[in-house]
């Protein structure tokens, strides 16, 4: 059976709907989208003397979900061509094209009966073979396939996607007794290869995994605040990343989701549980009172917390009005600050007998006990619920690798003390000798299932760079970077400093890397997973030296790292950067001089030096304008003008990408760079980039020269410059910044047209640099930036 995804349809273009027609979209798959025909005619339409009959009215509902795409916040398209990608229509006249789509995804009102008429509508016209799913996050998916033909069952499956779709990792395949094997595998692989997720197998119950324990743990922590008198800042002060848990913590998370979708999903599991879990997903009177009064959170200006000028005030639960912000601070909290490593920090929080301590464990021991008691009721095993709490509400630790970091046996201790209904599969498991959940052997990770440890699997295009140095397959190491032999005659150059920031042991390392690779491998990537590629230079050692006068010393570690971009570019062997989330600056500028770019799909690139008051030091002008002009086709006449204008716009503005898509668009990237839209397949992907060039008989590029704007350039580039310092749009220094940057990229006072060498290039963006560094205005913007973490304008 040749299972292939062509061409989808999504049928309901509300928010999430909408959201994954345009995930489809940007991994190049045409969707239709297809909603309801209105029932009454705008003022506006009734005005262009337009009927229910028009097209354009029939199709309105769809028609603006698509337009709205361009507009929501987080962009929810990687490029705004993708918008091409999604035809809209309506439901009564366009169903029949479904015949040609081999994915129909349902992401309609959340009501069975609603749900059944139009799965059989779509059973009459869908082309045999086709995959049928339903979006739903609660309703059940078996009930909704009755009735159906055999074809449509054996091709039926829950596909539940997490809101925003571009964004969350997590998609929960839930398959029925009828679904084919080979569809539900298909969709596996599909999910993970093409759109890019992380997929788990759930089992049809009540909310699947991920929403099940996520509303539990929420509600319970809702609970305990009101029972033990905590505030809302205090609850949310101690259950983000103190825990491993996102910044946005309890409250403010609910208020993101939005109060009315958080009670929907508790109330799918209210109905249909009994006893004491029924009394758990009792949302809390007050927050029914929240919700009456329209109190949803972000979508409705108030929530949880409300915005108040520039302060943020905190919702006591027991008065419904806002208070100052309260955080809780105990000798636990600053003792966790101090302790290395998540698990660390974790056992100094949990077992300690203070306010913050007691809260944690209150809330933590009962999400974990709950995760065991539905262990095989929602899923096959724990490593799915661990990845579902991970990869769909973002926890560092999933509940299973959460309790093995606070320590097995001591929590069950503690659990039994307290009376608490431990299951009876812990007991056995700790009885028979086995006191953690995952482990180590032979360096790969076992998780324990049904009285025995078993491998994890994993998909094959996985590469975690810690397991590799475990395996002792480190080449060389120093303060700031490792090389990694990656295997298949691949190194790895992985940075490790604070932040990736670039400092002269990664400079160091990047010109070892180099000859070692030249000499013993076929190529190099590099990569790293931390939470950024690289955010560029190491600021604060550039403005220590420069406020001590050092120029000498900074004028060094440039020429330095400009001589490394340069070794890195001539390279006789392939080298491929793979850079993800936060690439900026310096990042980019390794990035540029590489052979290829392998980018993650979620990459955000640019140079941002003029936002510190410097201009980019390390090639990155140079080669931002060589890429655009060798991006020109062979033959045509170049207007290098307009090259160089494009070129000044994007450094001297400080465009940072939105997507590595729109980085491609930017022309940080070209044709030949690659993207992965699976960011843990970044690295294989890379890998296998630097592989194929090495044997297609990779070759180094040749030093050409390269044809500047020179004088009237120079002059054309600054003109719009001093039109916006004329209109009061940029200070003084901005207009010094940009004439720098404009007499570097026209290669200084040459004829137009002059062929110019690149060290000539480099030696021109060295000394204006410097010039910056040494200005007190742009001291004042680097010093601004490490302190606030935002540019100044001065």
């Amino acid at each position: 059976m040749n299972l292939r995804i062509k061409k989808a349809a999504v049928l309901g273009s509300g928010v999430m709907g909408a959201g994954i027609a345009a995930h489809l979209a940007n991994v190049g798959i045409p969707t239709l989208l297809l909603d309801i025909v209105p029932k009454q005619v705008t003022p506006q339409e009734e005005k262009k003397g337009l009927t229910l009959e028009d097209k354009v009215v029939r199709n309105r509902i769809s028609s603006d979900a698509v337009k709205r795409l361009l507009k929501q916040k987080p962009a929810p398209l990687t490029s705004k061509q993708n918008l091409a990608l999604i035809q809209p229509g309506n439901l009564e006249d366009d169903l029949h094209l479904l015949s040609d789509c081999d994915w129909v995804i349902e992401v309609v009102v959340e009501n069975l009966e609603v749900k059944q008429q139009l799965f059989s509508k779509i059973d009459a016209v869908r082309k045999p073979g086709s995959i049928i799913s339903s979006n739903t996050s609660g309703i059940s998916v078996h009930a909704m396939a009755e009735g159906r033909s055999e074809d449509f069952k054996a091709n039926f499956l829950g596909t539940h996607f997490f809101n925003p779709p571009r964004y969350l990792k997590l998609l929960e395949v839930i398959p029925t007794k009828d679904t084919k094997d080979e569809v539900v595998s298909f969709m596996k692989t599909f999910g993970e290869d093409v759109l890019g997720k992380g997929v788990v197998l759930a089992k049809d119950t009540p909310n699947f995994i991920a929403n099940r324990i996520g509303t539990y743990g929420l509600l319970i922590t809702v609970q305990e605040m009101l029972n033990k008198g905590y505030s809302v800042g205090e609850v949310d002060s101690v259950t983000g990343p103190l825990i491993g848990r996102p910044k946005s913590a309890t409250f403010r998370t609910l208020d993101v989701v939005g109060l009315d979708t958080f009670v929907h999903v508790a109330k799918n599991v209210y109905d249909k549980v009994d006893g004491k879990e029924k009394e758990a997903f009792d949302v809390p009177a007050f927050m029914k009172e929240m919700l009456e009064k329209g109190w949803l959170g972000s979508k409705s200006g108030q929530g949880f917390f409300l915005k108040q000028g520039k302060e943020i005030v905190e919702l006591n639960p027991h008065t419904l009005e806002y208070e100052e912000r309260k955080k809780l601070k105990t000798a636990s909290t600053e003792m966790s600050k101090q302790a290395k490593g998540l698990q660390n920090k974790m056992k100094a929080l949990i077992y300690a007998d203070d306010r913050a301590g007691t809260l944690l464990w209150n809330i933590i021991s009962p999400v974990l006990l709950y995760s065991a008691q539905l262990t095989k009721e929602i899923a096959d095993d724990i490593v799915a619920i661990d990845q579902a709490m991970k990869w769909g509400f973002g926890w560092e630790l999933g509940p299973f690798e959460t309790w093995d970091a606070i320590g097995l046996q001591r929590s069950v201790e503690k659990m039994k003390e307290e009376g608490h209904d431990v299951p009876a599969w812990i007991h056995d498991m700790l009885e028979a000798g086995f006191t953690e959940f995952y482990k180590k052997v032979d360096g790969k990770t076992v998780y324990f299932d049904n009285g025995e440890y078993k491998p994890v699997q994993e998909n094959k295009k996985v590469i975690h760079l810690q397991t590799l140095k475990n395996e002792n397959k480190v080449i060389k190491k120093n303060s700031g970077a490792s090389l990694i032999d990656l295997g298949d005659g691949i190194a790895g150059l992985q940075f490790t400093s604070p932040n990736n920031a670039i400092g002269m042991d990664i400079i160091q390392m990047i010109n070892y890397a180099v000859d070692e690779v030249e000499k013993n491998y076929k190529g190099l990537v590099i990569g790293n997973q931390a939470k950024n590629f690289c955010v560029g230079a190491n600021l604060a050692l550039i403005l220590m030296e420069a406020q001590d006068d050092n120029f000498f010393e900074i004028e060094m570690v440039v020429k330095n790292f400009q001589n490394a971009m340069m070794k890195l570019k001539y390279s006789n062997r392939p080298v491929v950067a793979a850079p993800f989330g936060m690439t900026l600056g310096g990042g980019t500028e390794i990035c540029l001089p590489s052979s290829k770019i392998q980018a993650s799909s979620e990459t955000y690139m640019g140079l941002v030096e003029v936002g510190v008051g410097l201009i980019p030091g390390g090639g990155g002008n140079k080669e931002l304008y060589i890429k655009q002009l060798s991006g020109l086709p062979n033959g045509v006449e170049v207007d290098l003008q307009k090259v160089a204008n494009k070129v000044f716009e994007t450094i001297a503005t400080a465009k940072v990408s939105t997507s590595a898509a729109e980085a491609r668009d930017l022309n940080f990237l070209n044709r030949f760079d690659g993207i992965s839209i699976n960011g843990d397949h970044l690295l294989h992907d890379a890998k296998q980039s630097a592989i194929s060039l090495y044997d297609n008989g990779y070759q180094a590029p040749v030093r050409k020269k390269i044809p500047v704007v020179g004088e009237t350039g120079y002059a054309t580039l600054l003109l719009g410059a001093q039109t916006m310092k004329y209109s009061g749009y940029i200070s003084d220094h901005d207009y010094k910044i940009a004439d720098k940057l404009a007499y570097v990229l026209a290669g200084g006072t040459v004829p137009y047209g002059t062929e110019v060498d690149e060290q000539y290039l480099l030696d021109l963006e060295r000394e204006a640099f410097l010039s910056l560094v040494g200005e007190a205005k742009s001291q004042q913007r680097m010093q601004h930036m490490l302190v606030k973490g935002k540019p100044l304008r001065n």
